[in-house]
C-alpha cells in the first residue's frame, strides 16, 4: 500500500526532502546546503545544476532513511524558493546562465523606473509592485546580457522557469514545462484575475510567450517522475511556492487566517478568500495554493532578511558559532542597550519597498557589546514582522487575535516571545515546524487520494506552543518608536 508522501523543499540556502506518513507526521528527512554565489555587490546567484543535484540527492536519502521504496510513495509534493529565475535551452536542457536569486538587486534601477512610471498599472494586473525581487526583470536581464539569448528567445529556443519548473523539468526527464498558480503569481508576468500570462506585461519586458511554462492549480498534478530516478515513476501531485505552501500547511483555509514563516526571509500571508484585496499599504496581492480550480487569494508582506541576519552574525561577523546559540546570547542581556539593527542587506521589503536601503546599526555606545548586537538582530525580525502585520490589518480592517508561525527561526523561543510582546498578540507555533514541506505534502496527498478533504487535514494537526504577550504597552511603544527612528535613518540616504 502506498502510505507515504515525499515532499521536496527546495530553499534558498539548502535543499531538503521529508517523508510524511498518512497521519501527516514526518518519518525521515535529508538536507544539503549548496553554494551562494555573489559575483558583485548586491548580486546573488545559484548554480541550477547544484539545485537539482542536491534536491535529487536529498530525495533519495530521505527514502533510504525512511526505509521505504518508491513503490510505497503515493505522490511527490514540491515547494520552492520563489521568484528565483532560471533560463535554459529547450534543445539541450542546459541553463544559459546561473539562477538569479530572489534576493538579487541587479535590476533595482529598472524596477524603480517601472514603479515610478507605471507601478499602479503593473500591480493592477499581476498583484505585485514592480521590484527587482520578482522574476520579470531578471528574465529581461538574462535576455539582454547573455550573448545571443534574445535571438534564441525569439526563435522559441529558450525556456524560463522558477525553481519549481526547473525541478519538474528534471524530475520528468525533460518532458514537462509546468508551474503552478502561486509561483506564476510571483513572476510579475501573470494576470491573477484572468489566470493567464499577460500579453501586456510580456510585451513590456520583451519576453516571448514561448519561454513560459503551462500554469496549473497547485494540486492539479504535474506528471510523473522519470522511472530511473527512483526505480519507478512517482506522480508529482502538488506544487506551491514556499510561503503559499506554508499557508496551506498551517491550514489557513478561511479568510482572515494568517501565518508567518521565519526562514532566510520572513513572509506573512493572510488568506483573503475568493476575492483579491488591493492593498493601500504597499502589500502584495497573490494567489493562494488550492487543490481545485477555484481560486483563492492572499495578502503578503515580505521581509528580505530574517534568518539571513543570524547567518550573517555567524558567518561574516563571527559573533556566534551556530544559529541556535543566538538565543542564549540574546538572553544574557536584559535588552539591547538602545542598539537597533535594520538588516537591509538586500534592500527593505514591505511596506517600504526600497531597493537601495542597506544594513544599518544604530544606537551604539561604548558599552554596547556582542550580546546587544545579537539580541538586536533577533529583535529586528520581530519588528519587521510587526510593520507588515499592522499594514495588513489596516488593509483588511481586521485585528488578528493570534499569529501562526513556522520556519527554522520559529524554534527560537526568545524570538517567539519577543514577537508576541511586540505584537501584543499570541503567537502559535505548531508541533511540526516544517509546515512548508507539509503544505506541499498535503496538496500532493489530496491529489493522490491519501486525504479526502481540508477538514481531514485540519484533524491531522498536532499541538501548538503558545507565546502570550507579557510586555506592558508603554515599553512596547517605546521600543517601536526606537525601531521607527532606526528605519528612518536607514532610509535617509536612499532617496
Amino acid at each position: 500500500m502506498q502510505q507515504y508522501i515525499l515532499a521536496l523543499d527546495q530553499g534558498t540556502t539548502s535543499s531538503r526532502a521529508i517523508v510524511f506518513d498518512r497521519a501527516g507526521q514526518p518519518v525521515a528527512s535529508a538536507q544539503k546546503e549548496f553554494r551562494q554565489l555573489y559575483p558583485r555587490a548586491g548580486w546573488v546567484e545559484h548554480d541550477p545544476d547544484e539545485i537539482w543535484s542536491s534536491q535529487l540527492e536529498c530525495a533519495r536519502e530521505a527514502l533510504r532513511l525512511a526505509g521505504i521504496t518508491a513503490a510505497e510513495v503515493a505522490s511527490i509534493g514540491v515547494t520552492n524558493q520563489r521568484e528565483t529565475t532560471i533560463v535554459w535551452s529547450a534543445a539541450t536542457g542546459r541553463p544559459i546562465y546561473n539562477a538569479i536569486v530572489w534576493q538579487c538587486r541587479r535590476t533595482a534601477d529598472r524596477a524603480e523606473r517601472l514603479s515610478r512610471d507605471m507601478g499602479e498599472r503593473v500591480q493592477s494586473i499581476c498583484g505585485v509592485l514592480p521590484d527587482a525581487y520578482f522574476s520579470a526583470t531578471k528574465i529581461e536581464w538574462i535576455l539582454d546580457h547573455v550573448d545571443g539569448a534574445r535571438e534564441m528567445a525569439r526563435r522559441g529556443e529558450l525556456r524560463f522557469g522558477t525553481v519549481d519548473s526547473w525541478l519538474i523539468y528534471n524530475l520528468t526527464g525533460g518532458r514537462l514545462h509546468l508551474t503552478d498558480r502561486t509561483n506564476a503569481s510571483r513572476t510579475m508576468l501573470y494576470d491573477i484575475h484572468r489566470f493567464d500570462w499577460s500579453d501586456e506585461l510580456l510585451a513590456l519586458f520583451g519576453i516571448p510567450r514561448s519561454m513560459l511554462p503551462e500554469v496549473r492549480p497547485s494540486g492539479a498534478g504535474f506528471g510523473d517522475t522519470a522511472p530511473e530516478l527512483f526505480g519507478r515513476a512517482i506522480p508529482i501531485g502538488g506544487v506551491a511556492g514556499d510561503q503559499h505552501a506554508a499557508l496551506f500547511g498551517q491550514c489557513c483555509f478561511e479568510p482572515g487566517e494568517a501565518k508567518n514563516t521565519y526562514g532566510t526571509g520572513c513572509f506573512l500571508l493572510m488568506n483573503t478568500g475568493a476575492l483579491p484585496i488591493a492593498s493601500k499599504n504597499r502589500l502584495i496581492t497573490t494567489l493562494a495554493a488550492t487543490e481545485t480550480d477555484l481560486p483563492e487569494y492572499a495578502l503578503e508582506g515580505s521581509v528580505f532578511v530574517a534568518g539571513a541576519a543570524i547567518q550573517w552574525l555567524r558567518d561574516e561577523m563571527g559573533l556566534i558559532t551556530s544559529a541556535a546559540e543566538s538565543e542564549s546570547v540574546a538572553r544574557s542581556v536584559p535588552d539591547t542597550a538602545g542598539v537597533y539593527l535594520v538588516p537591509a542587506f538586500a534592500g527593505l521589503g514591505a511596506p517600504y519597498w526600497n531597493a537601495y536601503a542597506r544594513g544599518t546599526l544604530v544606537g551604539l555606545t561604548r558599552g554596547a557589546g556582542r550580546a546587544h548586537i545579537v539580541r538586536a538582530a533577533l529583535e529586528s525580525i520581530a519588528y519587521q514582522t510587526s510593520d507588515i502585520l499592522r499594514a495588513m490589518e489596516a488593509d483588511t480592517s481586521k485585528t488578528l487575535p493570534h499569529l501562526r508561525v513556522d520556519g527554522g527561526a520559529s524554534a527560537n523561543a526568545f524570538l517567539m516571545q519577543f514577537q508576541a510582546d511586540i505584537l501584543g498578540a499570541e503567537v502559535l507555533r505548531p508541533s511540526c515546524a516544517e509546515t512548508t514541506a507539509l503544505g506541499a505534502a498535503y496538496l500532493a496527498g489530496l491529489n493522490a487520494g491519501v486525504w479526502q478533504s481540508r477538514d481531514e487535514l485540519r484533524a491531522l494537526g498536532g499541538g501548538t506552543t503558545g507565546f502570550r504577550p507579557s510586555m506592558d504597552e508603554g515599553t512596547r511603544n517605546a521600543l517601536l518608536d526606537g525601531w521607527r527612528v532606526a528605519v528612518k535613518q536607514c532610509l535617509s540616504g536612499t532617496n
